[in-house]
C-alpha cells in the first residue's frame, strides 16, 4: 500500500478530525443533550460531568485544529484517567471490561499530542506548522 504513504500529511488531519468530532459528540450528549443518550445533563461536579466539559471544549478545539498538541495531551490524560477509574476496576483485560475505547483514545490522542494537526488545521494556517 505505498499508493497511500503520498498522503500521511492530510490522512494526519482526518484522523485529528474525526477524532476530535467523535469526542467532541460525548460532550454535546453530556451537556447539549444531544445525541440523547444515558449521559444527558450531566453535572460538572461529577468524575463524568468534568469529563464533557473535557470533550465539549478540547473536542472542538481538536477536530478545528486549534491548540492541537496542547488539546491531544490533555485529552489523552482524560481518557487514561476514564480507564483507570471506570474500566480497570472490573478486570484486568480491556476487552472485557469495557474499556478498548478509552485505551485507543488515550493512545492516538498521545501520537496527535507528538504529531500535531496535520496540514488542514489551524494551527498550520496561523503559525506555519503544527504547533
Amino acid at each position: 500500500m505505498d499508493w497511500l504513504s503520498r498522503f500521511k500529511p492530510q490522512l494526519l488531519s482526518v484522523l485529528r478530525i474525526m477524532l476530535g468530532l467523535l469526542l467532541l459528540n460525548h460532550g454535546t450528549a453530556k451537556y447539549l443533550n444531544f445525541p440523547v443518550a444515558s449521559v444527558n445533563n450531566a453535572s460538572p461536579l461529577t468524575m463524568s460531568g468534568a469529563g464533557g466539559l473535557l470533550e465539549l471544549v478540547f473536542g472542538a478545539l481538536l477536530a478545528i485544529g486549534l491548540f492541537t498538541r496542547f488539546s491531544a495531551f490533555i485529552l489523552s490524560g482524560m481518557c487514561a484517567v476514564a480507564y483507570f477509574y471506570v474500566h480497570a476496576p472490573r478486570g484486568f483485560f480491556p476487552p472485557f471490561n469495557g474499556g478498548e475505547a478509552a485505551v485507543v483514545y488515550t493512545f492516538v490522542l498521545l501520537y496527535l499530542a507528538a504529531a500535531g494537526g496535520g496540514p488542514w488545521s489551524i494551527d498550520r494556517a496561523i503559525r506555519g506548522s503544527d504547533a
